[in-house]
């Protein structure tokens, strides 16, 4: 009876084993299988050439989306990096500010090789970054340009106070034409009013698309021919939110 008993609890126990063994394989297998549909396939040429702007500011608003959520994608790094290292496919080019705490490719959950990011303080325009879209259009293929400031811009309190300081000084004047299109009963006009802070962070946005159409006819081109798009925005860095503005 005792062997019985013996043998019987041996049986249950290599049962209980293998059960336990399929469980975690069928789990891990779930979790495999999730993160491998998660991951986002490598740009590539052809579906570069696919892309219309809108579906590249489409690309932009659901990264976000999944930013906010906190639902953003599994991605293999090393892999991307290997993927990329001898061609790139970005679908947009971003033009932001150079805050730390406005990392484009963080907010809109994209990843190596997925956007050009030109990132400088108060994201002015110059002649080198006006070069660079060039190049990310006419010669890399992005379907879209996106300018985009973020609240609380210390760029922009900059500005607005008159900050003098080396080469900043230069900088912080492409913005002054902007603080003066905000109207002027909105005072007081020093970077204590946030109101009057986010009014001009939103006009030098709007000034910048508006410089980026005049003074490059390779892009201005493109713009009305439809082949890309130029588009706005702002980041809320409280929220991580991005607001792209509409037509």
């Amino acid at each position: 009876m005792n062997k019985t008993f013996i043998r019987s609890t041996l049986i249950g126990s290599a049962l209980f084993t293998a059960f336990l063994v399929a469980s975690v394989g069928r789990s891990s297998d779930t979790k495999l299988a999730q993160a491998t549909a998660a991951t986002p396939r490598q740009r590539t040429q052809e579906a570069q050439a696919k892309m219309s702007p809108q579906d590249a500011i489409d690309k932009l608003r659901a990264g976000n989306a999944r930013f906010v959520a906190g639902k953003t994608r599994a991605r293999d790094l090393q892999a991307a990096v290997r993927a990329t290292a001898v061609g790139q496919y970005p679908f947009a080019v971003i033009l932001s500010c150079l805050d730390s705490r406005q990392p484009v490719e963080l907010l809109f959950d994209q990843g190596i090789g997925d956007v050009f990011n030109a990132r400088v303080a108060g994201n002015v325009l110059n002649d080198d970054i006006l070069g660079s879209m060039e190049f990310a259009c006419k010669v890399s293929g992005s379907k879209l340009i996106l300018v985009l400031g973020h609240s609380n811009c210390g760029a922009v309190k900059g500005a607005v106070d008159g900050v003098e300081l080396g080469k900043l000084t230069g900088l912080l004047d492409k913005i002054k034409p902007a603080a003066a299109q905000v109207p002027h009963d909105v005072q007081p006009r020093t970077s204590k009013n946030d109101d009057f802070v986010q009014k001009t962070a939103d006009a030098n946005v709007r000034l910048v698309m508006q410089q980026i159409r005049e003074q490059s006819p390779i892009l201005r081109e493109m713009l009305d021919a439809g082949t890309i798009a130029l588009e706005g925005g702002m980041y809320n860095l409280a929220t991580g939110e991005v607001h792209l503005w509409p037509k």
